[in-house]
């Protein structure tokens, strides 16, 4: 158990540190082209983020979401004991992740953030973003591919940068973690718990779909 609360917590710090990361590093890149910049930070975080499931996904089952540990536990994939102890292990590492990311550019390791995302668009954005992701994840588990996962998963993160409003946030741990960092990626503590109550939502609906479509475990037969 240690070990992989361990994989989560510092998967998520890395996570966070290539999201907060790759965002400070295009607003310096790209300061007056706004476009540019989300397309520096999907491209990194598309690249990334399927490296960090190869990495811990043998240990914990590289999470980094609190959704997707909910619905692993709620889909009879993982105790609830371990989501339990994984979650606080998520927003600890995506808060160290983006002080460590702050840090890297030379900026303070705390500087909270004053973007104002939360809009009703943003709010039903995060739905999808959220839906979506479970989809992904869930559906390749229950069809017997979850050797896909990684490069999905990265796929669609990066391709929901830019067809969501809201820049595809999809994970609670993260939306705090950006609170941290008044930089491209963050978000104002104001705009957080909207956030975090689309992505439930998101993460609710995702599950219903996936027991609609896949009401059992399905292996490809070629």
């Amino acid at each position: 158990m240690i070990r992989r609360v361990s994989a989560e917590l510092l998967g998520s710090a890395l996570l966070a540190a290539l999201v907060v990361g790759s965002g400070i590093a295009a607003q310096r890149l790209s300061p007056s082209d706004t476009g540019l910049q989300l397309l520096e930070n999907a491209f990194a975080t598309a690249l990334g983020l399927p490296v960090l499931i190869l990495i811990f996904g043998p240990l914990s089952g590289a999470h980094f979401n609190p959704v997707v540990s909910l619905v692993d536990s709620a889909s009879g994939l993982r105790s609830w004991r371990d989501t339990a102890a994984y979650i606080p292990a998520q927003i600890v590492g995506c808060i160290l992740g983006a002080m460590l990311a702050n840090l890297m550019f030379g900026d303070p390791a705390v500087s909270i953030s004053t973007t104002d995302r939360l809009t009703p668009a943003h709010f039903l954005a995060e739905i999808v973003a959220t839906a979506g992701l479970i989809l992904v994840i869930f559906v390749l588990a229950r069809t017997g591919r979850a050797n896909l996962t990684p490069a999905a998963v990265g796929a669609y993160i990066g391709a929901a940068y830019f067809f969501t409003s809201s820049a595809s946030f999809a994970n609670p741990a993260i939306t705090i973690g950006r609170m941290f960092s008044d930089t491209f990626a963050g978000i104002a503590p104001g705009s957080a718990p909207g956030f975090i109550a689309a992505q439930l939502i998101g993460a609710a609906l995702g599950f219903l779909l996936v027991r609609w479509f896949y009401p059992a475990r399905r292996i490809p037969t070629g």
